[in-house]
């Protein structure tokens, strides 16, 4: 898992959207499935997960998109009105949609900072793609409690109850 040690900013293109983060991801995906391909027009998407309310909007707004996902669910994209860069998404995860942001790494300042724990839909990556040795890889998607650590598994947890909470 990866640790941030002081708070990290990012934004979209034209800087209209400017955001901070100031805790550690819960984890960070490069998922290789081909939605996220389709949506990002590259090989994969690239996420470090938060809380939602983690992830601070510092200047500007966001346009949010429903789009379509492989769950059938949907997924929310949330891109600068004015570059329309997608900033971050909020997927159908486990019971939790709006109470999770997955940052797109390269809208950070320093999008050096985080590199995947696992690289997830593997069955459906462009065959040119590399992936290292030690990779955590998975053709699918993988069971949470094994990969997060404990500590970010726990969060995620409270998180459910959180949202559960809201939604009574």
């Amino acid at each position: 898992m990866q640790k941030i040690t002081e708070p990290v900013q990012g934004g979209c293109g034209c800087g209209y959207v400017r955001y901070q983060i100031a805790t550690d991801p819960l984890i960070v995906h490069a998922c290789h499935c081909r939605y996220c391909q389709r949506q990002s027009g590259t090989a994969f998407a690239l996420n470090a997960l938060y809380e939602a309310d983690d992830v601070k909007l510092l200047s500007g707004s966001v346009d949010i998109i429903d789009t379509p996902s492989p769950s059938g669910e949907g997924q929310l994209i949330c891109r600068c009105p004015k570059c329309h860069v997608a900033v971050w998404s909020n997927y159908f995860m486990g019971g939790i949609r709006e109470g999770i942001r997955f940052v797109r790494i390269g809208t950070l300042d320093n999008p050096d900072l985080l590199e995947p724990d696992v690289h997830i839909f593997t069955e459906s990556k462009q065959p040119w793609v590399i992936l290292p040795k030690d990779a955590n890889v998975f053709e699918t998607f993988y069971e949470w409690s094994e990969q997060w650590s404990e500590k970010n598994f726990a969060r995620l947890q409270e998180l459910r109850a959180q949202v559960a909470e809201r939604a009574a």
